[in-house]
């Protein structure tokens, strides 16, 4: 398996189980990679850290929950790894700009971050002949 397939099994897995304890040992092992390599890795490839990565993907979540439901923050900050409602607010609004009982009345604009998938586009491997009929040399 290449690197970018290990990458992106490991993004898969994190996405899979995003509701659950995470530990990078458990991720880096999803890419056959060390936790320093896999994070390493990761960090250079999307510019920023899977802490990060896991942290934004589950405010997104629950601002789709918060926004769709009537559920209790409460017991959103717990669902999503918080493990207090004011730790989870201020996460919350550190990310959407809002609280989560001002996003539940739509006040405001939330920032939502999508699953990653990672795609490689190789330009230029190939050799293009050109014919130069006409044009001057100067």
């Amino acid at each position: 398996m290449g690197w970018v397939e290990s990458i992106q099994k490991a993004i898969d897995y994190i996405e899979e189980h995003l509701l659950e304890d995470l530990t990078i040992e458990s991720i880096s092992r999803q890419a056959n990679a060390s936790a320093f390599h896999f994070q390493r890795t990761f960090t250079i490839l999307t510019d920023i850290s899977i802490g990060e990565y896991i942290r934004r993907r589950r405010l997104t979540l629950a601002a789709q929950e918060i926004s769709s439901t009537n559920g209790k923050v409460i017991d959103l900050a717990y669902k999503y790894g918080y493990d207090t409602p004011e730790a989870f607010s201020k996460a919350f609004r550190r990310q959407h700009g809002v609280s989560p009982s001002e996003a539940r009345k739509y006040m405001g604009k939330l920032k939502f971050y999508e699953r990653l998938m990672i795609q490689v586009i190789l330009k230029g491997a190939k050799p293009i002949t050109i014919s130069l009929k006409g044009i001057p040399f100067n």
